[in-house]
C-alpha cells in the first residue's frame, strides 16, 4: 500500500467520522455519541497520518496496534475504520442492531480492531501487553491506547502506568481524551484527576499536553513518539465533550442520550451536510 493510498484531509475525515456516528447512534438508539465526537479529530489524525496500518492485511504482523480503551465510543473507531477501507461502508448502518458485525461496544474480531473493550481500565493493560511482546521480539510496531478521562478513575490504570515505565516501553503510546466530562458528573466533580500531567511524569512516562481538535498539534505530538528514550510517552489531549455540535458540546446529557430525528437533522447541518 503506498503511503497516502485512501488517505484526505483530516478536517474532511473527523467531519465524516462525526457524521456517521451522528447516524449511527440515531438509528441504533444507542449511547456515547458525545465522546465519539470529542475523540474524532485524534483518531482522524492516526488513521491519516500515523499508525502503520494496511486495511487489505488487517493482521499484518508488523503493523501498528491501535486499542480504543474507551469501548464505549466504538462508532468513532467503526467510522474511520469503514473511511480507511477495513471493511464496507454498509455496515455502518448495521451498528448495534440485531446481527451486526459491529456491537456496541469495541469488538475484536471486527477488521482492524485489535481488543474487545468496554468495562473501563483494562486497554492500558492490553497495551503494555502487546508492547513488552513488540520489544522482546525486537519488533518495529508501535502500540497506541486511546483512554477516557474517566478511565483514570481506574486502579488498573494506574497499575499499568507503573508496569510500561518499569520495562523501558518506549513503542507505547497512552492518548488520554480529556474531555473533562464522565458518565455521572464533570470529572472535576466525580473525582478530580488533577495534576493529571503530572501524575504520569510522577509515575515515569514522558508527557505533552495538546488541544486536541488542533490537527497540527495533534499530528506534532503523535510523530515525535517516543518523546524520550526508554519511556512510554503520554498524550494529554485537552478535548471537548461533543465537539463539533454545538447543542451538544460539554453537555453531560450526550454521554447517553441520542440525537431524535429534529436533533440529528440540527447536527448534521451544522457538520454541513443533510440527511
Amino acid at each position: 500500500m503506498s503511503e497516502n493510498e485512501g488517505k484526505v484531509d483530516y478536517q474532511v475525515l473527523a467531519t465524516r467520522i462525526r457524521v456517521h456516528a451522528l447516524r449511527m447512534t440515531h438509528r441504533a438508539k444507542s449511547s456515547h455519541i458525545g465522546g465519539s465526537l470529542s475523540a474524532a479529530d485524534l483518531l482522524a489524525v492516526l488513521y491519516n497520518r500515523v499508525l502503520r496500518v494496511d486495511p487489505l492485511q488487517p493482521q499484518w504482523p508488523e503493523r501498528d496496534r491501535f486499542i480504543l480503551s474507551k469501548g464505549h465510543a466504538a462508532a468513532a473507531i467503526y467510522a474511520v475504520l469503514a473511511e480507511r477501507g477495513f471493511f464496507p461502508m454498509e455496515w455502518l448502518d448495521t451498528y448495534y442492531l440485531d446481527g451486526s458485525h459491529l456491537p456496541g461496544h469495541i469488538t475484536k474480531g471486527v477488521p482492524g480492531v485489535e481488543a474487545s473493550t468496554g468495562s473501563l481500565g483494562h486497554g492500558l493493560s492490553i497495551g503494555c501487553g502487546m508492547a513488552l511482546v513488540g520489544k522482546r521480539e525486537g519488533k518495529s510496531y508501535r502500540v497506541f491506547v486511546l483512554l477516557s478521562d474517566g478511565e483514570c478513575d481506574e486502579g488498573s490504570t494506574w497499575e499499568s502506568a507503573l508496569f510500561a515505565p518499569h520495562h523501558h516501553l518506549d513503542n507505547l503510546i497512552a492518548i488520554v481524551d480529556y474531555n473533562k466530562i464522565q458518565s455521572f458528573g464533570t470529572v472535576k466533580e466525580v473525582l478530580d484527576l488533577e495534576p493529571l500531567a503530572e501524575k504520569w511524569q510522577t509515575f515515569g512516562w514522558a508527557v505533552r499536553e495538546i488541544d486536541g481538535h488542533d490537527h497540527g498539534q495533534v499530528e506534532e505530538a503523535l510523530l515525535s513518539v517516543p518523546f524520550e528514550p526508554e519511556r512510554p510517552s503520554c498524550i494529554i489531549a485537552h478535548t471537548v465533550k461533543g465537539k463539533g455540535v454545538s447543542f451538544m458540546e460539554n453537555k453531560l446529557a450526550w454521554h447517553y442520550k441520542p440525537p431524535d430525528d429534529d436533533e440529528l437533522h440540527q447536527a448534521l447541518a451544522e457538520l454541513g451536510v443533510s440527511d
